[in-house]
This record gives C-alpha cells, structure tokens and sequence, in this order.
C-alpha cells in the first residue's frame, strides 16, 4: 500500500472508511482479496512471496494497512513491513500495545508507515516516529513520506475525497477518485532522493508506472454504523488495465464473508 486515506467518523454511517492504491512490482505474485485461510473473519490481498499482506479488514471492525517509506536507499531487512499488517490482523493485542512493540522492533523491517485499529479506535506509526499517535475524527492521507507531511498526491486524494463526500459519493465513485493520474508541477514535488525522473513517475495518485511497476490494486473498506462490514477490490495490469474486481461483505452477527 502506498497510498492510504483514513477516514475517521468522517463518513455519514461509516465510522471507519479506508481508501488506498497499493504500487508494487509488477512479477511479484500475490493474492486478491479473499477471506483469508487461517481466520475466515479477515479479508485482504494478501503477499505471495514473503506471506503478509497491505491492507485487512477483520468482520469485527479489526484493521491494518501499511505503506513503504521513501527514502533513496535499498530496501533490504530480516522482516517483510506485509508481516506487520499480518501479524496485527491475526493477533488480539489492542493497537497502542502492537504499535509499541513495533517500535521496538523498528529496525527489523524496511521504512514503513503503519495503520492498526479497531472499533475502539485507529492508530497510526512511521519509523520516523518517537511514538505511535491516534487518528482523532477526521480525514487522514499517508503515503510514502513521514506522516503528516503532505505531497501533491495525498492532497488531492484529501481534496476529491472531501468533495465526493459531499456530493454524496457512492463506492464506485470513490474507488474512481484512485484512478486519478493527474500529473503535479515539477516545482512540488518532494525530493525523495530516487531522482527527478523516479519522482515524476511516483507522483500521481494512480501510478501507471511501466511494465515492471505501478498501481497494482485499489481497495475501499468500511464499517458501517450497524457493524456490518463491507471490502472492494479492483486490480489492474500494465498500463492502467483493469484485470478483476471483487466485493465482499459481512453483516454485523457474521464471523464470515459473503462476495457480493
């Protein structure tokens, strides 16, 4: 995942909403969202080479995503960051005492921004962090960047996503406001430290990329003020092709997914 919108009782009836493009390799093999096989209560896309997964919601409200730290230097570490997003969803620590341990263990893992929550609440923490912080009611976007600071891309999702809302926007209307491939002036871009040319192709929300790289899949999530619990996935090939599209969803009293 490398760009999430948090939406923190923002969302009439939605006291929770996720909205994010996950941009990977395009050879790196991986599953789409399906109930997972160790706890039928989770779905998410889920990472076939090292196992973990970028973004999960559980039928109880439970929830996890994480996105890549840009930082100009090789991603190499003993432990995958998808690993943090699987051990959270599989686990029953309260999200402050994952985050700390997390924390602890920072240097195991690649830079990583990290969403972990449930009914109770969300938290949030980057290894560029003293300490794990609460999403308080409101609209949050992360991307590759600390959190908190804010590039072109996580502006305009913010933006279109407020505007949407306001118009009443349905799923399929969120899911298309990660579709943008808005290109921003070179004057505002950040300077990551990969070089003009890698910035520009990382810049938009949606990223084309190449054949090698780009926007893999687009998610939306949410739970609903009944507890019922609902998951869109599209995902795409090579040149923004749409290659597949799936839903899921759980009423309140179900452990279980349902595909709609």
């Amino acid at each position: 995942m490398c760009l999430l919108l948090i939406a923190v009782r923002a969302v009439p009836g939605q006291p929770l909403l996720l909205l994010g493009n996950r941009d990977e390799f395009r050879a790196r093999a991986s599953a789409a969202a399906a109930p997972w096989s160790e706890d039928a209560r989770l779905v998410g896309g889920r990472d076939l080479v090292a196992g973990g997964a970028w973004l999960a919601l559980r039928s109880d409200g439970r929830h996890a995503a994480v996105t890549n730290v840009r930082t100009g230097l090789p991603a190499t570490a003993p432990k995958s960051r998808g690993w943090l997003v699987r051990d959270f969803m599989l686990g029953e620590a309260n999200p402050r005492d994952f985050l700390d341990a997390a924390h602890a263990d920072v240097e195991s893992y690649g830079a990583f921004n990290l969403v972990v929550g449930d009914r109770d609440g969300t938290w949030a923490y980057g290894t560029a962090d003293t300490a794990p912080r609460v999403l308080e009611t409101g609209v949050h976007v992360i991307s590759n960047g600390r959190i908190g600071v804010h590039w072109p891309k996580t502006e305009r999702l913010q933006q279109r996503f407020v505007e949407a809302m306001a118009s009443s926007g349905d799923d399929t209307q969120l899911l298309d406001l990660l579709t943008d491939q808005r290109q921003p002036n070179d004057a505002a871009l950040p300077d990551t430290g990969v070089g003009i040319e890698l910035e520009r192709l990382l810049a938009p929300v949606f990223v084309r990329g190449s054949a090698q790289y780009g926007t893999r899949a687009s998610t939306l999530a949410y739970v609903r003020d009944d507890e019922s619990t609902f998951v869109r996935e599209r995902l795409f090939a090579a040149a923004a092709r749409i290659e597949g599209e799936s839903s899921w969803c759980s009423a309140a009293s179900s452990q279980g997914w349902s595909p709609i």
